[in-house]
């Protein structure tokens, strides 16, 4: 985590609560732009959304980036994860002076945040797949070759 202690001193927290922004929350937690952008996005579907699931996630992410994200959000303690759902906590802890004010004020302010605009040097393309189940390239549901060894039509 980058926490920059005096931003969240009193005198300049005053000037951060006026306008909140999830990009300050995001930057908290990982230094690295592309990493903040894809909590920030997380955090705003479910500000957005007040319980989000994952079937319900925008397809800006794959599905287990969302889950990695909204799951880190669950871990520092921003989200708790019931009956299926990721939602804002009522409660947050002081881990850090004042933070949990500003995190507050954030999900209070009804004014949305520009993701793409707070985030311009963010990595937003999705990755290539790297490993899991092959899709269906012939797409006729004839046999197929997976690593060399035929396989059945299914």
């Amino acid at each position: 985590m980058v926490i920059k202690y005096w931003e969240y001193e009193d005198a300049p927290l005053r000037e951060k609560l006026k306008e909140p922004n999830v990009k300050d929350i995001a930057k908290i937690y990982f230094e690295n732009e592309t990493k903040a952008y894809r909590f920030a996005i997380a955090l705003c579907e479910v500000k957005k959304k007040g319980q989000l699931r994952l079937k319900d996630c925008g397809e800006e992410l794959p599905v287990a980036t969302w889950k990695r994200y909204l799951d880190f959000g669950v871990t520092v303690g921003l989200l708790k994860h019931e009956s299926g759902a990721y939602s804002f906590t009522d409660r947050y802890s002081k881990p850090f002076k004042n933070i949990p004010l500003y995190i507050k004020a954030w999900v209070d302010a009804t004014k949305e945040d520009n993701i793409p605009v707070l985030f311009a040097s963010a990595r937003v393309q999705k990755q290539k797949k790297r490993g899991g189940r092959q899709s269906n390239e012939g797409g006729d549901g004839a046999a197929q070759e997976v690593h060399g060894i035929p396989r059945a039509a299914e």
